[in-house]
């Protein structure tokens, strides 16, 4: 009897869809392409560090190093993607915002020349709130790793909480 094998696909993102699905530009959008994105469950963000990334002038011209905190936010901009992604391609999140950072750590440091995998796993979501857990890797190495969580706000949504939060 034959068995059906389950194939699913996992889709990808080159940088013109990663610009459609977060509203991030340069010099702030910190992921270069996804992929393995797998629904809203995991996917896996590239960042190419290069020399010329505006934050090494100021974070030690003598020694350039990646700072951590734009590490952590590479991970949500992952996580984030790979959200609105799941939603289908008419979904247009007017904002994404972060709502909060648990169990930060930082490995070693993240050098020009490297290239980040930011590796991220849903843990739940409630409605337009999600939770990741998230990895950022170079060769493989854990360079720093987070739980984060995020809302993506429609329209009406961003506009009565930008009210409220002033």
């Amino acid at each position: 009897m034959d068995q059906a094998i389950n194939t699913k696909e996992l889709a990808t993102a080159d940088i013109g869809r990663v610009m459609k699905l977060l509203p991030h530009r340069y010099p702030f959008l910190l992921i270069d392409r996804i992929y393995d994105m797998n629904g809203d469950e995991s996917c896996v963000g590239v960042k190419n560090v290069t020399a010329s990334e505006p934050y090494f002038q100021g974070h030690f011209p003598q020694f350039p190093v990646m700072p951590g905190v734009l590490l952590i936010e590479g991970m949500a901009q992952t996580a984030g993607a790979l959200c609105v992604h799941s939603l289908g391609e008419g979904y247009k999140a007017e904002l994404v915002y972060f709502m909060g950072i648990d169990n930060a750590k930082f490995r070693r440091p993240v050098v020009p020349g490297d290239q980040v995998h930011y590796h991220v796993r849903k843990i739940r979501n409630r409605g337009r709130v999600w939770r990741f857990y998230g990895e950022a890797r170079v060769n493989g190495q854990v360079v720093a790793e987070a739980e984060i969580s995020a809302m993506l706000a429609d329209t009406p949504e961003s506009r009565a909480f930008a009210s409220k939060h002033g």
